[in-house]
C-alpha cells in the first residue's frame, strides 16, 4: 500500500506557536513533578498502608487537577474543536472504554470526556511499558496505577490479571481505557494486518486494525460485576492526526471527533470465542464510521457533550501554579533539607517504577 503524501498542517508552526508550545510543555512537566514528589507520594505510598481506597481517592484529586491542564491546553489555548456525538452518557462511576488507536496521542483525549464527568483522575490506562521509563511522566503513570504490558500475552498475563484483580472493589472509581488494536493505526500496519486477515478468513478493514482480544477478554473476566457500563469510542481527527509536538504546538488537529456508544454489561457474551466475535463486530462498525466520517466530516448525533467553563479551567491552572510555584520556591529557598526530600522522593519513584513496587495495606482496605 502506497503512503500518502503528508498534508501541509492545520496552522504553521510560527514562532509564537513554538515559544508557545515550549511553555505548555515546561509547565506541564513541571507540575507534573511538583504533585508528584510533594502531594501524589503521601497519597500514593504512606497512605497506601493504611488504606488502598482514600489512598486512590486523594491520589485521583491531585492528578485529576493536573490532567485537567491537558484539555484547558487543547481547547482552550490551541482552540481545538472536540466534538462528541452518539450515546449521552449519564454520570457512571465505573466503566471499561474501549477505543481505536489512530495514532499516538488518542489516550489523551479521553481525559477531554472523563474532565467532563467529573472523573479525569480516575482514568487509568493499559498501555505499552517502554512508557514507564519515561521520566516523571512514567512515575505518574506508575503511581496512577496504569497497567504496563509487553504485548506478549504470555509475558503479561499474570501481571494484567493481578492488577486487574486489584481493581475489583466497586467502592472505587474507576475509568479504564484499553485500545484493543495494540498498536496505533499507520498504512504500513494496516497492509500487514489486511493480510493476515485475508488469509485467515477475517474481515478486511481499511481504517482499523484488527483487535486483540485477550486484554479486553481479561478486563471483562475480572470487572464485569462491578462495572456500570462499556464505552465503546471511535476517534477521528480534521485536518491531520496529530503527533504529541502537534498537540504541544497547537497546529494539528484542527478537530476531534469522539463518538461513544454505551454498552450494557448484559449485551456482551461471557465465553473468549463469543466476545471475539462480539469485538470483531464492534471494530466492523468502527470501520464502516469512519469511512462515512472521512466522507461526510462527522460522526451522528453530535452535540452529545458540552463545552467546558473557562472560568473552571483558568481556576484549576491558577491552583496548579500556585501550588507549584510555593513547592518550587520552598525547595529552592529554603532549608536544605527540602532538597533532600525532593532528591529522595525521586529516588524512590525511580525505583518503584522500575520495579514496580507498590505497597500493600498493613491495615484497612
Amino acid at each position: 500500500m502506497a503512503s500518502s503524501p503528508p498534508k501541509p498542517k492545520h496552522r504553521p508552526l510560527t514562532p509564537l506557536r513554538l515559544i508557545n508550545g515550549v511553555i505548555c510543555l515546561i509547565v506541564l512537566i513541571s507540575t507534573a513533578f511538583v504533585l508528584l514528589v510533594y502531594f501524589g507520594f503521601w497519597t500514593a505510598v504512606p497512605l497506601r498502608f493504611f488504606t488502598v481506597h482514600h489512598s486512590r481517592k486523594l491520589t485521583s484529586f491531585y492528578f485529576g487537577i493536573w490532567i485537567a491542564l491537558w484539555p484547558f491546553l487543547f481547547e482552550k489555548l490551541n482552540k481545538t474543536k472536540v466534538v462528541f456525538s452518539g450515546d449521552r452518557l449519564p454520570v457512571e462511576r465505573r466503566v471499561l472504554l474501549i477505543a481505536n488507536h489512530r495514532t499516538e496521542v488518542d489516550w489523551m483525549y479521553l481525559w477531554d470526556l472523563a474532565l467532563r464527568k467529573g472523573f479525569e483522575g480516575y482514568v487509568k490506562y493499559i498501555l505499552k511499558s517502554s512508557l514507564m521509563k519515561l521520566p516523571v511522566f512514567g512515575w505518574v503513570f506508575h503511581v496512577m496505577e496504569f497497567i504496563p504490558v509487553e504485548r506478549k500475552w504470555e509475558t503479561d498475563e499474570s501481571r494484567m490479571y493481578e492488577m486487574l484483580s486489584s481493581f475489583r472493589d466497586p467502592i472505587d472509581p474507576l475509568w479504564l481505557a484499553i485500545f484493543p488494536e495494540g498498536t496505533d493505526f499507520t498504512e504500513q500496519k494496516c497492509a500487514r494486518s489486511q493480510k493476515y486477515a485475508y488469509e485467515n478468513g477475517l474481515p478486511i478493514m481499511k481504517n482499523v486494525l484488527l483487535p486483540k482480544t485477550k486484554g479486553f477478554y481479561a478486563c471483562l473476566e475480572n470487572l464485569r460485576d462491578s462495572l456500570d457500563a462499556v464505552y465503546d469510542i471511535t476517534i477521528g481527527y480534521r485536518h491531520n492526526c496529530p503527533s504529541f509536538l502537534d498537540n504541544a504546538f497547537g497546529v494539528d488537529p484542527s478537530e476531534v471527533h469522539i463518538h461513544v456508544r454505551r454498552i450494557c454489561l448484559s449485551e456482551i457474551p461471557k465465553s473468549e470465542d463469543q466476545i471475539l466475535s462480539w469485538l470483531m463486530n464492534a471494530f466492523k462498525l468502527k470501520d464502516r464510521m469512519l469511512s462515512d466520517f472521512y466522507a461526510g466530516g462527522h460522526f451522528p448525533n453530535e452535540g452529545t457533550e458540552t463545552s467546558l467553563s473557562t472560568v473552571k479551567c483558568v481556576a484549576n491552572f491558577v491552583l496548579v501554579i500556585v501550588m507549584t510555584g510555593t513547592c518550587v520556591f520552598l525547595t529552592l529557598f529554603s532549608s536544605i533539607w527540602f532538597k533532600i526530600y525532593a532528591v529522595s522522593v525521586c529516588a524512590y519513584l525511580v525505583s518503584a517504577t522500575f520495579f514496580n513496587i507498590r505497597p500493600s495495606p498493613i491495615i484497612g482496605k
